[in-house]
């Protein structure tokens, strides 16, 4: 009788690592322009997918955007900064699907209050605005851990995928609040992956993506000319320092994300994948 070869990975496991049927993600934020195509792809493999949100309009566009598929897809309003509010909608995603598997920290964003501009010098950033972006993205990304996190502990698996950026290594300019919020997360994500991992469970990981550059409502005014639609001088130069020449899209992000959410990642905690189009490889020579 021959011995199985451990070693190789069989086509039925590999189909299996990305089949998410039974499994329940939790997203905050999901309802934004790269969100949704994530929240779509998770719901399209076959899992439940509830999604945390403060904007009733941005819901209904999700609902629309997924048509039939919306089924799988559990919208609650959430505040992710206000602990009750994150706690009320746990409760709520466990009373209809029974287990939650992921969580997807999403929520974030920037604020052209809090960006260095010609108009508005760093000496003179209103503290509320650099206070509510650095909040919303690194707060709203340790909260919603504490407490989707705990309920990993006690089941003593699960997967938590944060959302980094660009800016969190590369000191972009004017990007003040984001930039330093985004490092936060860096930081944040190696943190609790090893405190999970020995603390909990090998089987809990952390990870966290980071987007390139992506047209976005909130940094369309970076990016574009308002009155021509063009690309501004900051736009044309971060295309320019893009190996592969565009901006990314969407769906560009989904893969990344089903792997790091998959049995397929299973040894890999930790870490930030970037998803640049070669920005962060590129030294501009």
């Amino acid at each position: 009788m021959t011995a199985i070869d451990k070693t190789k990975v069989s086509q039925k496991e590999l189909y299996r690592s990305y089949d998410f049927a039974g499994k329940t993600f939790v997203f905050t934020g999901g309802t934004g322009v790269l969100g949704r195509s994530i929240v779509y792809a998770l719901a399209s493999s076959g899992a439940n997918v509830a999604v945390l949100h403060v904007n009733p309009a941005s819901g209904a566009k999700l609902q629309e955007y997924l048509g039939p598929l919306s089924e799988k897809v559990q919208l609650l309003t959430a505040d992710v900064l206000n602990k009750t509010s994150v706690e009320e909608a746990a409760s709520k995603v466990l009373a209809r699907f029974g287990r939650i598997d992921g969580l997807i920290n999403g929520a974030g964003g920037n604020k052209k209050e809090a960006t260095a501009s010609p108009e508005m010098k760093f000496f003179d950033l209103p503290t509320e605005a650099l206070r509510w972006v650095f909040d919303l993205n690194l707060i709203g990304s340790i909260l919603p851990s504490q407490i989707f996190g705990k309920l990993f502990a006690e089941q003593r698996e699960g997967v938590i995928l944060n959302f980094s950026s660009m800016s969190a290594d590369r000191s972009l300019t004017r990007v003040l609040a984001y930039s330093a919020a985004k490092a936060g997360i860096n930081n944040f994500t190696s943190w609790l992956a090893v405190h999970m991992a020995q603390e909990y469970s090998p089987a809990i990981r952390v990870n966290a993506i980071a987007p390139g550059f992506f047209l976005t409502d909130q940094n369309r005014f970076l990016l574009t000319d308002k009155e021509t639609g063009e690309l501004s001088p900051r736009g044309k130069s971060i295309v320019g320092h893009t190996p592969m020449g565009r901006f990314g899209e969407p769906k560009d992000l989904v893969g990344a994300c089903l792997w790091l959410l998959s049995p397929a990642a299973a040894f890999v905690t930790g870490t930030v994948i970037a998803v640049d189009g070669g920005f962060s490889a590129f030294s501009g020579v």
